[in-house]
């Protein structure tokens, strides 16, 4: 299954009553979930980019060290989310980068659930048997203040609105992005695009 069917089963699939997951309309592209979700991948593959390049604000950088990542906004040399998520899917996902930004953004995602002591719930959202839930006081402490600040603002969803979302559908989301039992690499994750 590809990511857009996945982000497109979040927005039609049998969550009609939540309005989170709704898809927008057309002027406005996908739903705030689908966003959010997106938006997390990104935030965590930015942070994948700059450890394996130099770092953002110094000059010569690698060729192509951000490709698909555009121009940065507030300050963020290397890209923002405002423009990724402007961007859509091409934006975020296009050219070469592909498997890297997913790939690199999942890994991230699944090493700060680790690190938040959620590792055991996020393992269960990778392998093969039932996800386990997440609370929205758990998965709060686990992104941090900042991730959902900037997830909140890119999205237009209130934290409320976007905890209680993320801790439903992220665990699908995952498991549907880990349907081997593990993170894809680089070059299966592109293919997921």
């Amino acid at each position: 299954m590809g990511l857009l069917d996945i982000l497109n089963d979040i927005q039609g699939g049998g969550v009609s009553n939540d309005p989170r997951a709704q898809a927008a309309p057309a002027r406005q592209g996908m739903s705030p979930m689908a966003k959010a979700l997106l938006g997390l991948l990104a935030i965590y593959a930015m942070k994948h980019m700059r450890r394996a390049d130099a770092p953002p604000t110094q000059q010569g950088r690698p060729s192509g060290a951000n490709v698909g990542l555009p121009g940065g906004q507030g300050g963020e040399a290397g890209g923002g989310l405002g423009d990724l998520l402007r961007g859509g899917l091409g934006g975020l996902l296009g050219g070469a980068a592909a498997g890297t930004v997913l790939n690199g953004g999942l890994g991230g995602l699944l090493k700060q659930m680790q690190e938040s002591g959620q590792g055991d719930t996020a393992r269960s959202w990778v392998g093969t048997g039932p996800n386990k839930s997440i609370s929205q006081g758990d998965l709060a402490n686990a992104l941090g203040g900042g991730t959902l600040d900037e997830l909140s603002q890119h999205t237009g969803m209130d934290r409320g609105d976007l905890l209680s979302g993320l801790s439903k559908y992220l665990p699908g989301f995952v498991d549907q992005l880990t349907p081997q039992g593990r993170v894809p690499t680089e070059d299966e994750a592109a293919r997921m695009v």
